[in-house]
């Protein structure tokens, strides 16, 4: 199953894109639930909030494969565990998708559509994240996911 991450912003180099790196190496190596594609989406101009929303939805779901599953990461969505987490890849893996795909809003949060278009609304936890620390969060629950569905001892319960 590939898997993209769709975020809005770019992450220069330094400790954050480094540990996401590590972790979607460490994907890339384990099979079941790589590769891992980043694609990073900038919205340009003057907008206003809700335009800015609007036209940053469009640039992520533009960048969603064709029959992905989406997973919209959003405050108002499921709070999973990571075994739960990992039961949902797995069945989508099992039901033949081929593609699962992410979506990190910008600073305002996602838009109606993002959400409308998503599979599955997802958060992390009741706290407030840095947009730039999702995504190593992420990929070290992909990474621990990948663990769980191959019986790796990474997971500990």
């Amino acid at each position: 199953m590939r898997v993209t991450i769709a975020a809005v912003g770019r992450v220069k180099s330094g400790p954050d894109r480094d540990l996401y790196e590590d972790y979607a190496k460490r994907l890339a190596r384990g099979g079941l639930l790589g590769p891992l594609e980043l694609k990073e989406v900038e919205a340009r101009g003057k907008l206003s909030p809700e335009e800015l929303k609007a036209r940053e939805g469009a640039l992520l779901l533009a960048a969603v494969p064709p029959g992905a599953a989406i997973v919209a990461l959003d405050e108002r969505g499921l709070e999973l565990d990571s075994a739960g987490f990992a039961a949902r890849l797995g069945a989508w893996r099992d039901q033949g998708r081929r593609d699962v795909a992410f979506l990190i809003g910008g600073a305002g949060g996602l838009g109606k559509e993002p959400r409308q278009a998503a599979d599955l609304i997802l958060r992390f936890g009741r706290l407030t994240w840095p947009h730039r620390l999702v995504r190593p969060l992420l990929a070290e629950q992909l990474y621990r996911a990948e663990t769980i569905l191959s019986g790796h001892p990474y997971h500990r319960e």
